[in-house]
Parts: C-alpha cells; structure tokens; sequence
C-alpha cells in the first residue's frame, strides 16, 4: 500500500490517539507527545512527514521536552531522509534503540481472509478477564499497567476477547481514528497459541472498522517479533516504514 504525506501524518496522528499520552505539543512538522509511563510512543516526538527534517529543530524539540520536565526520546523512521538528524543525535549521545514496524493493511483483505469463520466479541470497557490476560504472564507489571492506562485514557478504543469455556484465552485493543483502524496490545494464552485467534480478534476489529467506513489498518510490532510478523504478512500486512527509537545513553555506572 502506497502512502501519500497525508498518510503518513494521519496514521501518526492516530497512534497518539490511541496511546493517549498526558500531554502533546506541537511544533511544524512534529508532534511532542509527553507522558510519565512506559509506553515509548506515548514519550517520543515524531515526524509528520518523512521529508528529510530540519536539523535546526532539533533544539527547540530538546528544549521543549526539558520545560516540561521530560527526558527527549525521538521515535525516527529508519529512512534516508533521517541519516542527518540521527547523526546530529549520535553527537549530543543519542542512541538508536528497539527497532520497530509500521504495518499497514487494507481492511477489505482482513475480512476476506477472516472469511465466514467464527470471530472475536468486542467491548466498550474492560472486564477483569480482558485485563487478567492483558497483564498475565510474560508481560513486565509495570510496563502491563502503564499500557492499560494508556488504553484507558484514549477516546473511543474497543476491546476485543477470545472466550472458550468461560476462559479469555485471546485479546486485543482496537482503536478508531482519523481514517484507520488501529490494533494494538495483542495477547494470547501461551497454551492457546498457533490457533489463529489473534486473527479471530482482529477479524472482529476489521468488520467494526467497515461498519464505520473504515477502510485501512495500521499495528506497530518489535521487528524481532517473528511469530507476530508472520501472523500480520498471512493477513495481508506489509510494512510501511521501520523506526526506531533514539535515547540518551546512560554513562557508565549509572
């Protein structure tokens, strides 16, 4: 899927909403999102377009992160355009971290590859189930929790499940925004994986997304995630742009 400028400036757009940071601030060509959890792109500026950045922004993104009290993270595309700002950013300390997708599908090719099989439920609101299996094994507490209330602040997110047996053994959030439909916060039970019920739950978020005349999907994943990759490419799923975030490196014995 080709995306346009206005693409790409919507789909960043969406994904604020949906991490729903504590505060955002805006420069020209650069959302400034703030926020106390864990949650990087709910911390992390980021480019509207991916024209190749002014250099001499750099400054005043640094200086407003610091009025607010927050340490600088930038969440950049691992494009050329960007080979000057991240050089400028190796030489204040910066380093490049946790590689990351951008994926993109059309909703049309999710339903037809949920076909006519059983799907997921949706809900307004969390239940303890949802949340018990959001949080349950392999996910750090802390960043569980800070995910969670990132989901619960934003406007409009539904929550997906996979119950048997008066188990949730599936879930899933999705988020619905300037044009596309987000999914985000994936879990399955270990001992339920290989089911195919992540595609189930986001079966079930793609016929919400063309109820609503919604016609394109977007999910972030860790670009080592290969179960989760070749899960998103059976899908549809190709990827739009990789990124990754750049920190300040601790000094030693920090």
């Amino acid at each position: 899927m080709q995306l346009s400028t206005a693409d790409v400036e919507s789909l960043e757009r969406a994904t604020l909403q949906a991490v729903a940071p504590e505060a955002v601030e805006v420069l020209p060509g650069w959302l400034l999102p703030m926020d106390r959890g864990t949650v990087g792109r709910a911390h992390s500026a980021v480019p509207l377009t991916h024209e190749a950045p002014e250099i001499s922004a750099l400054n005043a993104i640094l200086a407003r992160y610091a009025s607010r009290g927050f340490a600088p993270v930038f969440r950049l595309p691992d494009l050329p355009a960007f080979h000057g700002m991240q050089r400028a950013l190796q030489k204040r300390n910066f380093v490049r971290r946790q590689p990351t997708l951008t994926q993109v599908a059309r909703v049309a090719d999710l339903l037809a590859h949920a076909g006519n099989g059983p799907i997921g439920e949706l809900a307004q609101t969390p239940d303890a189930a949802w949340t018990a299996m959001f949080l349950g094994p392999g996910l750090d507490p802390v960043d569980g929790a800070s995910r969670a209330r990132a989901l619960g602040r934003a406007h409009g997110v539904l929550y997906a499940s996979w119950r048997e047996g008066g188990h949730t053994q599936a879930c899933g959030a999705a988020s619905f925004g300037h044009g596309w439909l987000g999914v985000h916060g994936m879990r399955t039970d270990a001992a339920q994986r290989g089911r195919g019920l992540a595609g189930r739950l986001i079966g079930a978020m793609a016929q919400e997304a063309h109820r609503r005349g919604i016609e394109r999907v977007f999910l972030q994943v860790d670009a080592s995630n290969a179960p989760a990759l070749a899960l998103y490419r059976r899908m549809g799923f190709t990827t739009a742009w990789p990124y990754a975030y750049w920190r300040r490196a601790q000094p030693p014995g920090a």
